[in-house]
């Protein structure tokens, strides 16, 4: 059951915040209590299993912190923190990267290691690195150790990020774990948001991914044309995909009484790498820094070190999305462009909103927009064969022949073209600034046309859930 699925959008969901209003807003154990059940079931009903296994790691890093704080010697508070992020990564590791090393090991030394083949459980990369910051936050004191288990297990296990979150820190929802309300306001917001979200990844989203996956399956066909039609069209996919999840989940948790960080903030605007970094999945970003980056130095020990610690980073970052050579591939693409952005600025940082001149800035963005993409065709890819075809066709595609324009041209309908453009426009700062105006003056007539908007998507989003065949989020398999 994931967010669009008719399950979750027509019964799930519906019944969970019927079930959650209906407790009076003074019980907030109770709420608390069924907001807890609720992702218990959300997620036992496609990993009955796995549910086990996160509420293991729930209570490893639950008792840890409660063994830290107990500590009176340094030495035993650290042998503590060490044993709780070891125990919680080695869930991780066991589970996604197992099979990749055993894998990796054989074929090269020769040998002959069976495999594990351990089912991976939706959304371990998640939760698994939101204990990990847990245990590193309370071990740091930028938060207090949680007492109650069942209050962790809410923060970890709630289900509007559960799967694919924002990675969010435990101090960002300490205090609303124990004392919230819901206002009208938020409630509306969170609404629309989760509307937004849901259509990001119905009518744009999927509506492109049916296109990748055509050029992705092309073989004789495959031509200059095609290819680059299908790298930026998942280009664009995996962005709404993955921003209209984060959105759903903010305006859940805003339904809930939560607030969740952005995830998203106009990425494919980015003018360089680094810039693009702090636009684009930013709890992950930050996860990274605050728990790895920095810990290895940061920019703090020469430029050359600095170079060394962004590899580490962004290694870690392709190995994070998926036990896959594809992965790796990605991280050390960002972390290549990132050392040489690092090296040619001299270590200053490049914001991408400084004034530049017209051209220069043109050709940044250019640059970045680029890499970018052609280094989602990796991601994409299933395996390497299949991205040096891809990048073959983008670069050698030639002569374009009749066949090859046509096969590129046929996956141009009026859809897919309005879909297009809808992609590049709501890429772009000017619908949220239209939001934005509607939602400071909601008794206006930009407020009206804000709700009637919602309402129409609404119906779009349903009607498409229910006739088209379901697909799941692309984040679900990291």
């Amino acid at each position: 059951m994931t967010f669009s699925s008719p399950v979750f959008l027509f019964l799930f969901f519906p019944l969970t915040v019927c079930g959650y209003f209906l407790i009076p807003a003074k019980y907030l154990r109770g709420r608390n209590a069924f907001l807890t059940a609720a992702s218990l079931i959300f997620y036992a009903f496609g990993e009955p299993v796995a549910m086990l296994l996160m509420l293991l790691v729930v209570a490893w890093s639950w008792g840890s912190a409660l063994l830290m704080a107990k500590c009176r010697r340094s030495g035993q508070k650290r042998l503590f923190q060490v044993l709780g992020v070891l125990g919680d990564l080695a869930v991780l590791i066991l589970y996604k990267y197992a099979d990749f090393l055993i894998t990796s090991a054989n074929d090269l030394f020769g040998t002959a290691f069976p495999l594990m083949k351990l089912r991976l459980p939706i959304g371990i990369s998640f939760f698994v690195f939101q204990a990990v910051s847990y245990v590193m936050d309370t071990a740091r004191g930028e938060a207090e150790p949680q007492k109650c288990y069942f209050r962790l297990l809410l923060y970890i296990a709630f289900f509007p990020q559960l799967i694919a979150g924002p990675i969010v820190r435990y101090q960002t929802v300490a205090d609303a774990l124990s004392a919230r309300k819901t206002t009208p306001e938020m409630l509306a917001k969170g609404v629309r948001r989760m509307i937004f979200g849901l259509s990001k990844k119905l009518l744009i989203a999927d509506t492109l991914g049916q296109i990748t996956d055509t050029v992705y399956g092309m073989t004789d066909s495959l031509a200059l044309p095609a290819a680059w039609l299908g790298a930026v069209c998942y280009a664009f996919q995996i962005f709404y995909d993955f921003s209209g999840y984060s959105d759903m989940a903010i305006g859940m948790g805003q339904i809930f009484g939560f607030s969740f960080p952005e995830n998203f903030r106009f990425p494919y605007c980015a003018r360089t790498l680094t810039d693009f970094w702090r636009r684009w999945h930013i709890s992950l970003t930050t996860w990274f820094r605050q728990y790895l980056y920095i810990p290895l130095g940061g920019n703090r020990r020469g430029r050359l070190r600095t170079v060394l610690n962004k590899w580490i980073v962004f290694l870690c970052t392709g190995l994070w999305h998926g036990a896959s050579w594809n992965f790796v591939l990605w991280g050390i693409i960002h972390g290549f462009f990132m050392s040489l952005e690092q090296l040619f600025s001299g270590g200053k940082k490049r914001s991408g909103r400084k004034r530049e001149g017209a051209l220069k800035g043109f050709l940044l963005h250019i640059y970045t927009l680029l890499v970018v993409v052609l280094a989602f065709v990796v991601f994409r890819a299933e395996d390497l064969p299949e991205a040096m075809r891809m990048y073959r066709a983008m670069f050698t595609g030639f002569p374009l022949t009749n066949a090859a324009l046509s096969a590129g041209l046929m996956q141009l309908s009026p859809l897919v073209l309005t879909v297009l453009g809808a992609a590049v426009l709501f890429a772009t700062p000017l619908p949220e600034k239209t939001v934005r105006c509607g939602e400071k003056h909601a008794a206006s007539v930009t407020g009206v046309l804000l709700g009637a908007v919602s309402l129409v998507l609404l119906v779009l989003c349903m009607m498409n859930a229910a006739a088209t065949v379901y697909h799941p989020f692309i984040y679900f398999r990291f």
